[in-house]
């Protein structure tokens, strides 16, 4: 079971790459764009050459339309669909000032319990976010520039959250399991710890 989370996270957490990668992309061309078009509108280079000016205006150069409604979008699938990954690997952040003070058992018993909270919240929040994209789908919301509907987005978010919540519940189940019989049923913590 554990291949198939490793499998399922990992295969999120490049889909998540690949999205914001391609986030990191546009952003940088419409910075560029946009650059350009103010260069092309500039003072100096209307009277160092008007005709270079008119050139790359006429090019039709500026930002890219509607980019941070892209970027908005993708980015919230970009985290949920990093977060399987970070879950299972024990990628969250921790600070251990009096955990590492108490016995090896206690630290077992308190990353169980925070491993099955952090589960249930993130089992809530997807069902709050199904519960939010039926809201914009029946209510036909749409972006501002591109006038793409906003449940595409939510849509999107609530499958990588759903991925999440799968692992979330493998990861709770397994602690619980590793807890009561000992047997080791997650990979190793690769988290932060500060």
């Amino acid at each position: 079971m554990l291949k198939w989370m490793e499998r399922l996270a990992r295969l999120m957490a490049i889909v998540g790459g690949v999205v914001l990668t391609a986030l990191v992309i546009l952003t940088c061309l419409s910075i560029l764009g946009r650059s350009l078009n103010g260069i092309g509108h500039s003072d100096w280079l209307t009277a160092l050459s008007p005709w270079l000016a008119e050139a790359l205006l006429a090019t039709g150069v500026g930002p890219i339309n509607g980019d941070f409604e892209l970027v908005e979008a993708g980015v919230a699938f970009a985290i949920f669909a990093f977060l399987p990954v970070c879950q299972l690997y024990g990628g969250h952040a921790t600070v251990d000032v009096f955990t590492s003070l108490m016995s090896r058992r206690v630290n077992k018993l308190l990353v169980t319990f925070w491993e099955v909270v952090l589960s249930a919240l993130i089992v809530l929040i997807t069902a709050r976010l199904y519960e939010g994209m039926m809201n914009k789908m029946s209510y036909g919301e749409t972006s501002f520039l591109l006038q793409f509907p906003v449940w595409w987005a939510y849509g999107l978010s609530f499958v990588a959250a759903v991925v999440a919540s799968i692992v979330a519940v493998y990861c709770a189940a397994a602690r619980v399991l590793e807890l009561i019989t000992g047997r080791k049923y997650m990979p190793l913590s690769e988290g932060a710890v500060h």
